[in-house]
C-alpha cells in the first residue's frame, strides 16, 4: 500500500540519523572533548610501560582514538596527545621511539595502512549517509525519492562495512601483538559497538527504502490492467455488432 511509504521512509530517516550520530561520536574521540560518550570511545588500549623514551610519559596505558593517542583516567580518555586527522596506528611514529615496541610493529607499514584506509572509509560512509538522509525527505512522498535514498544508503553501507572490517582487522592484530610481547591490551567496546551498530542501521535503512519505493506499485498496475481490459472488451463488442449488422443488411438485399 502507498500509505506504507511515508512510514517506512520515516523509520529509515531515524535509522540514518542514528548511524550518523554514532559515527560522529567516533570521529570526535580524542578531540579533548571530555564528555560522555565521546571520552569513552577508543579503538585499542595497550600497556606502554615497557616503551621507553618518546612521548609516552602521560599515556600508560595508551588509547588509540580517532584524533589522538590518549591516556586513561577513571576509565575515560585523558591527557590526549596532539590532534591528527584520522590518527594512524603506528607505535614507532606515535611515540617517537623504537625501545620496547613489539617486534611486530617494527619495519612494517601493515598496521599504518590498515588504520588509514579504515579512517578514509569511515568518512566516505558518513558522507553518503548524510546525502541519503537529506534525500530521504523526498522518500516520504515519492517512489523515486525512496529509491535514490536507498541507493545512497547502500553506498554508505558498503563503505561502512569496509571501515568496520579494516578497523576490526588492525585492532585485533595489534592487540594480539601487544599480548605476545607480554603487554596487556584490549579492544574498545564503544568504538566497536558504534561502528557495527551504524552498519546495521544503514543495512536496515537500505532495505526499508527499497520496500517503500515498491509500495503501491502493484496496486497501480492492477488498476491500469483492469481499465485496459475493459476498453479492450468494448472494442471487441463493437466489432461483433458491426459484423452482425452487415450480415442482416445483406440478407434483406
Amino acid at each position: 500500500m502507498a500509505i506504507a511509504r511515508p512510514i517506512l521512509g520515516m523509520i529509515s530517516m531515524i535509522l540514518l540519523a542514528g548511524g550518523i550520530v554514532l559515527t560522529f561520536f567516533i570521529v570526535l574521540s580524542g578531540a579533548h572533548i571530555y564528555k560522555t560518550p565521546i571520552n569513552l570511545v577508543y579503538f585499542l588500549q595497550a600497556d606502554t610501560g615497557s616503551i621507553s623514551g618518546g612521548n609516552t610519559q602521560y599515556q600508560n596505558p595508551a588509547r588509540w582514538t580517532w584524533l589522538a593517542v590518549c591516556g586513561v583516567m577513571n576509565g575515560h580518555n585523558a591527557n590526549c596527545g596532539p590532534l591528527h586527522a584520522a590518527q594512524s596506528f603506528d607505535p614507532v611514529k606515535n611515540f617517537g621511539t623504537r625501545d620496547g615496541v613489539p617486534a611486530q610493529f617494527l619495519g612494517t607499514n601493515h598496521y599504518y595502512y590498515l588504520s588509514r584506509f579504515a579512517w578514509a572509509f569511515y568518512i566516505m560512509a558518513l558522507f553518503f549517509a548524510v546525502i541519503a538522509f537529506f534525500l530521504s525527505i523526498f522518500a516520504l512522498c515519492a517512489r523515486l525519492g525512496a529509491y535514490l535514498s536507498g541507493l545512497m544508503a547502500m553506498v554508505a553501507l558498503f563503505f561502512q562495512t569496509l571501515a568496520a572490517a579494516l578497523m576490526t582487522a588492525w585492532t585485533v592484530q595489534a592487540r594480539n601483538a601487544f599480548r605476545t610481547n607480554g603487554q596487556s591490551a584490549s579492544l574498545g567496546k564503544y568504538a566497536y559497538g558504534f561502528t557495527w551498530a551504524t552498519m546495521a542501521c544503514y543495512l536496515i535503512a537500505t532495505i526499508l527504502f527499497c520496500v517503500g519505493g515498491s509500495a503501491g506499485k502493484n496496486e497501480r498496475y492492477e488498476k491500469k490492467s483492469y481499465f485496459g481490459r475493459k476498453r479492450s472488451t468494448r472494442s471487441r463488442g463493437s466489432f461483433v455488432d458491426n459484423e452482425s449488422q452487415h450480415r442482416v443488411k445483406d440478407e434483406y438485399e
